[in-house]
C-alpha cells in the first residue's frame, strides 16, 4: 500500500514537500512515480525515481524546480517542489512498478496511491 503526505495550500513562488510511504512491502526494487491530476484534466506524469535512485526522470513542465529522491531504509519516495506556481495544482499521486524502466507511463504502474492535494494561490 502506498500512501502520499505533505499536501497543502501554498501561496506561488513557495515550495512544498510531498512523501510517499510504502506498506507491507520493500521498495528497494520498486520504481516510484509521481503523477498529478487537476480537475477536468487528464492524469499526468510529474516525475520517477529508479528502485536504487540512480536514475530519474522529469516531466518538462517541472524540470528545474522539482527534485525526487528515496530512502529505501525507510521505505519513503520524496518529491520537493519548488517555485510551484498555480497550474500545479492538483491531486498528487504516487505509484510503483517492479520494474527496472522509469517509466512516465502511468500504465506501467500497478500500485497507486490515494493522492494528496496541492494548491498553490497566485
Amino acid at each position: 500500500q502506498l500512501v502520499e503526505s505533505g499536501g497543502g495550500l501554498v501561496q506561488a513562488g513557495n515550495s512544498l514537500t510531498l512523501s510517499c510511504s510504502a506498506s507491507g512491502r520493500t521498495t528497494s526494487s520498486y520504481t516510484v512515480a509521481w503523477f498529478r491530476q487537476a480537475p477536468g484534466k487528464e492524469r499526468e506524469f510529474v516525475a520517477a525515481i529508479a528502485f536504487n535512485g540512480a536514475t530519474t526522470r522529469f516531466a518538462e513542465s517541472v524540470k528545474g524546480r522539482f527534485t525526487i529522491s528515496r530512502d529505501n531504509a525507510k521505505n519513503t519516495v520524496t518529491l520537493h517542489m519548488n517555485t510551484l506556481k498555480p497550474e500545479d495544482t492538483a491531486v498528487y499521486l504516487c505509484a510503483g512498478s517492479f520494474g527496472a524502466i522509469v517509466s512516465g507511463a502511468r500504465g506501467d504502474y500497478a500500485d497507486w496511491g490515494q493522492g494528496t492535494q496541492v494548491t498553490v494561490s497566485s
